[in-house]
């Protein structure tokens, strides 16, 4: 299915966020992920069903100010 992560157009086979996340070498519960503007707990990540169309936003925390 084409995903649409963090503005990126991709071709991935995973169903699951969890399985996408895996896919594009994400990793970590300290990672913040959203789909279609919608927050997904990690703990939901590898339940979470994907649709072909879905937009996913991944966010990493950063230091500094």
């Amino acid at each position: 299915m084409i995903l649409t992560v963090n503005g990126e157009a991709h071709e991935i086979a995973a169903a699951t966020l969890g399985g996408a996340l895996a896919a594009l070498d994400y990793e970590g519960n300290w990672l913040a992920t959203a789909v279609n503007s919608d927050l997904v707990h990690a703990t939901e990540r590898a339940l979470f069903q994907l649709k072909d169309g879905d937009r996913i936003e991944i966010l990493s925390p950063m230091q500094g100010g």
